[in-house]
């Protein structure tokens, strides 16, 4: 089973979020801050991070940084409400960049279609 870290600020999302990679079979851990971001990847087997651009005090560009030089096996999928990011090179490092909104499910399809490129998917 892959296991996918969703790194987000507001738990109403990173529940939602975790509901529904549940149900497509994926194992879901969580984080709100670099801190815990950086203990679950150093403590846990991640196949994949779905990393929020804008925490409330540090940068998800910041985080994406870190984990490509620290992790650099591990996929990057940045979510953001703004799609001006995009155009922000750093955002280029990640794997895929994908726009919240109200289905989830573009989420779902990211996750896999990310897993699949790099050969990770169970």
């Amino acid at each position: 089973m892959n296991r996918i870290l969703v790194v987000d600020d507001e738990p109403n999302i990173r529940f939602i979020y975790k509901e529904v990679l549940n149900e497509e079979g994926f194992e879901v851990a969580e984080a709100e801050s670099v801190n815990e971001t950086f203990d679950i990847l150093n403590r846990e087997n991640i196949d994949l991070v779905v990393l929020d651009i804008k925490l409330r005090s540090e940068s998800g560009l910041d985080i994406l940084q870190r984990i490509t030089r620290e992790f650099p096996n591990i996929p990057v999928v940045l979510c953001s409400a703004y799609v001006s990011y995009q155009n922000d090179y750093t955002s280029w490092l990640a794997d895929s960049y994908i726009v919240k909104s109200s289905n989830p499910y573009e989420l779902v399809r990211e996750v896999k279609g990310v897993l699949q490129k790099k050969g990770r998917i169970e």
